[in-house]
Order: C-alpha cells, then structure tokens, then sequence
C-alpha cells in the first residue's frame, strides 16, 4: 500500500470519524436538552435549531465534511484503479462515509432549510417542532451510525 493511499485512508476515517463524533454528541447532548427545555419548550428550540444551522455552514465543519467526503471519493478511485487493490473493506468504508453525506444532503439538510421558515408565533409550533424533532433526529442517528461504522472499516483496512 502506498503513502497516498494510507493517507487518502486516514483523511476518509478522520472525516467520518469527526463528523459521526458531531452526530452522535447532538443526538446524545443537544436534542435531549431541548426536549427538557423549561418555558416554551418548542420556541427556544426551534430558535436554537435555527442558528445551530446557520452557524454548522462554516469552515471548521465543512471542511472537515467536505474533505472527509473528498478523501472518501478519492479512496474509491484509488482503488478501483489499484493494480493491488487493498480489499473490499476500504471500499465498503468509504462507500458508507459517503452515504452519510448522502444522508445529511437527502433528509437533514431539507429539514433543516424548512425549519428556517417555522414563524416562532405560529400557533402549530410545538407539532411542527415535534415533527421536525421525531424526522430529522432518526436521520441523525442513521448517519452517525453510518459514519462511525465507515470510520471504523475505513482504520480496519488499514490493518
């Protein structure tokens, strides 16, 4: 195995390993906070929600989204064009890591653009709260779960 491909390997696992590790520490930390938040439960979570998304769209973790995603394309290629393919495990981790990304773009990613809209007057608030709440935090677990168990082929394949 090449230096190149060790480090394209690293870069694939380090990006869905951090980016399952955000995941999972929201669906653990944050979305369990908001569900027991005193006065106006639904308000505060939503307004929250609205700028967590706002502020999620920079640098730090795009890049490491992005670049994860990037390294993961790149260990693909790499390895279907290997002469010596490293095996199907490197493969199936940087496939999984990308179905994350596939997960955040299809699913969070549209829940989180509608929730910009939700007025915080609105009298159908809480449901519309609940709603969002219930989606899109089955489609958080689902890609963390993918993310981590593409981090951990992705080290394995390395071995």
């Amino acid at each position: 195995m090449s230096a190149v491909e060790v480090a394209l390997t690293i870069a694939a696992a380090l990006g869905a390993g951090l980016t399952g590790g955000v995941y999972l520490a929201f669906s653990f930390l944050v979305l369990p906070a908001f569900r027991t938040l005193p006065a106006a439960p639904a308000v505060s979570a939503v307004s929250a929600m609205q700028r967590i998304n706002v502020s999620a769209v920079r640098a730090p973790f795009m890049t490491v989204f992005f670049g994860g995603a990037a390294a993961s394309v790149a260990v693909i290629v790499v390895q279907l064009t290997s002469n010596v393919p490293a095996g199907p495990t490197r493969i199936l981790g940087a496939v999984l890591a990308l179905a994350a990304v596939v997960i955040t773009v299809v699913r969070n990613v549209p829940l989180n653009n509608a929730l910009v809209s939700v007025d915080a007057n609105s009298p159908g608030l809480t449901a519309a709260w609940q709603s969002f709440d219930r989606s899109w935090s089955r489609a958080n677990y689902a890609r963390a779960a993918v993310s981590v168990a593409a981090a951990v082929a992705l080290i394995f394949s390395l071995t």
